[in-house]
């Protein structure tokens, strides 16, 4: 399996301290950032024995002198890390291999890809057809666009609240559980009997599961894929699939809405659902939990709360985790004004649609792009930059542009996401395995409730402001957040700090933060 050097981090420096200070490459998991009695992550009470993965002995970074081709610098088919997993079916494919081809190529990721296409399909025409239903029960416009809301504001609850789940238990199960709740919630839907308000309940139900169940996939496929460039192009595949269900998701369900009824197209997503948990439980090996024992006092919600406790804490996962938050915050302004300002420029009733997709367009072509054609290098070389750069084409909204401008921002500022390919790799390489589960949870949950947020804040202001200069003045705000958060990205770089540490020696700590 190739192993991901993501820069700055790659190919680490050796200071000149001894060699008992030299660091670990990269995806060794190098030392974190903040001085301490040990890493800022481990749990204190947790055995010392999943502190972090077996390392080398320290000789191993001076290896140069006998070896021409060590660890510290991996050529592309480089000997698999710590993360790969053992021989069996989930075995990454053969080093030959490059691109998305390999992954496809090992059976666990292809029931794991069909599980997320059916899963998120049925979802996306769940949602349409549940706004209608609601709509035709009640007449009200508030309660029908209430119930997308609902689809965004659970996740920060369950997210934290349940994000122990991921790590206690092994992942097959939770992920073939949370499939089949969720058919059970939705059949409850069909029952002709329920009212408007257990509609709602269960839907929040459904929206307090979907966390756990992508932070434990995305936890699951360190295992499937190991921890290098496979984990980085299989978590690219998913967000490609979630980014389509945008565009065909919405499609497929006016088409079923024209043929069945709401409940009909309802039923629809209890079958994806179930066939999710089938490809889920036969498709993929059964392996332990990532967790021994309770961090947190044995208690689920005290593992849960001790995790994100834990995982915020740390200042290198810290600045990471809000380089995936602070520029999706911005990024939805657009789209959450999308029909007023359509409105706005007197376009056609069809530009809406056009305003809506451009941004996922361009998502997904450079998603691909940056996935086939960058080395993992030069993916983690461009991280700090695009993500520094991608509100900037928001800014063209400052001049009132007519659609064909507006539409190419917005391509543009899709495409800017594509920092997130090389995050990916920086993010799993910072978290320890045993907080791996909780850490993806808790990302995607606050993923998701942060772009709720940027909503709701985007049609606040336009209350008060004219559209354009809304949108102008998200890419302004979020372009500044943004730029400080590439500087802590760059101070904590392990790199940097382990190079740091070697130049100081002995006043490392009168220069730490």
């Amino acid at each position: 399996m190739p192993t991901d050097s993501p820069a700055p981090a790659d190919s680490p420096r050796t200071p000149s301290a001894p060699a008992a200070q030299a660091p670990a490459p990269f995806p060794e998991r190098a030392p974190l950032p903040d001085p301490g009695p040990g890493p800022t992550l481990r749990d204190p009470g947790a055995p010392a024995a999943v502190a972090r993965p077996p390392v080398p002995p320290q000789p191993q970074p001076h290896a140069p002198a006998l070896l021409p081709a060590p660890a510290p610098a991996p050529a592309p088919a480089a000997a698999p890390g710590p993360g790969t997993p053992a021989p069996g079916p989930g075995t990454p494919a053969p080093l030959t291999r490059r691109g998305y081809r390999a992954v496809f190529a090992v059976a666990e990721f292809r029931a794991v890809f069909a599980a997320h296409l059916l899963s998120l399909l049925g979802v996306v025409v769940s949602e349409l057809a549940l706004t209608v239903l609601v709509y035709d029960l009640t007449g009200s416009p508030l309660l029908s666009a209430l119930t997308f809301a609902l689809g965004l504001l659970p996740y920060i609850v369950g997210g934290t609240l349940l994000a122990g789940v991921a790590d206690r238990y092994p992942a097959r199960r939770v992920l073939v559980v949370c499939d089949l709740l969720c058919a059970v919630c939705v059949a409850v839907m069909l029952v002709p009997a329920t009212p408007v308000a257990g509609l709602l309940a269960l839907r929040c139900l459904v929206a307090a599961i979907a966390p756990v169940f992508t932070g434990t996939r995305m936890a699951a496929l360190t295992d499937i894929l190991g921890e290098g460039d496979l984990y980085v192009l299989g978590r690219s595949l998913l967000r490609i699939v979630s980014q389509s269900a945008m565009l065909i998701g919405f499609g497929a369900g006016g088409l079923l809405l024209t043929v069945l009824s709401p409940r009909g197209a309802i039923t629809v997503t209890v079958a994806t659902f179930l066939c999710s948990a089938a490809l889920l439980r036969f498709g993929t090996r059964d392996r332990p939990a990532r967790a021994t024992r309770g961090d947190g006092g044995g208690t689920l919600l005290a593992e849960s709360l001790s995790g994100a406790r834990l995982i915020l804490g740390d200042r290198r996962v810290r600045a990471l985790m809000l380089l995936f938050w602070v520029p999706p915050t911005f990024v939805v302004a657009p789209e959450a004004l999308a029909a007023p300002y359509a409105d706005a420029i007197g376009a056609p009733p069809a530009a809406l649609g056009l305003l809506l997709c451009a941004m996922a367009v361009g998502h997904i072509g450079a998603e691909l792009f940056v996935g086939s054609a960058l080395s993992p290098r030069n993916r983690s070389r461009i991280v700090l930059p695009v993500a520094a750069a991608g509100l900037l084409p928001l800014l063209v909204y400052a001049v009132r542009p007519g659609l064909p401008l507006a539409l190419a921002a917005l391509a543009l500022a899709g495409a800017g996401a594509a920092y997130v390919i090389g995050l990916d790799q920086w993010f799993v390489d910072a978290v320890p395995r045993e907080l791996r589960g909780r850490a993806m949870t808790l990302l995607t949950a606050g993923l998701m409730t942060v772009q709720g947020l940027g909503m709701a804040l985007a049609g606040l202001a336009a209350e008060f402001f004219p559209v354009h200069q809304v949108v102008a003045g998200s890419g302004i705000v979020g372009t500044v957040c943004t730029l400080l958060l590439v500087a802590e990205a760059r101070r904590t770089d392990p790199r940097r700090m382990s190079c740091t540490e070697g130049r100081d020696g002995a006043d490392r700590h009168v220069t730490s933060r």
